[in-house]
């Protein structure tokens, strides 16, 4: 029969065992890397998508209410351009009630870099009733 040492393990064996599969968190993360970077580059193109579609979508809220007022077409489109994307297409219809602008744009989420992904359509639309003049 053994009887336990009361003093302790001994000096020369190790409390903590060994295991096999030492370095495999190194390797899963050698693994989940790339699919960590496609996910953050798809979050990443999809808020710039949305950014690009509130930035439409403001401008012809802005615009709109510029025509409202009466302003003239050149104005009107000088303020849409000036708050859509770059590269935007702004299209101002009115009736004698209502005055409606429309602005689109092609939002590349990758920048100029990678072009090569493709770019994705935007836009907005906002209408306003025309004010009347005050008599």
């Amino acid at each position: 029969m053994t009887v336990p040492d009361p003093v302790g393990p001994d000096p020369g064996h190790d409390p903590v065992p060994r295991r096999a599969d030492r370095g495999s968190v190194t390797a899963e993360t050698a693994v989940l890397m790339p699919v960590l970077l496609v996910v953050l580059a798809a979050a990443i193109g999809v808020l710039a998508c949305v950014a690009g579609q509130l930035r439409c979508v403001d401008a012809a809220r802005a615009a709109a209410r510029v025509a409202a007022r009466g302003d003239d077409a050149a104005t009107v489109r000088a303020t849409a351009e000036r708050l859509a994307p770059p590269g935007a297409h702004v299209t101002i219809s009115a009736t004698a009630d209502v005055v409606e602008v429309r602005v689109r744009a092609q939002v590349s989420p990758f920048g100029t870099a990678l072009q090569g992904l493709g770019s994705v359509d935007v836009g907005g639309r906002a209408v306003a009733p025309a004010e009347s003049e005050p008599r």
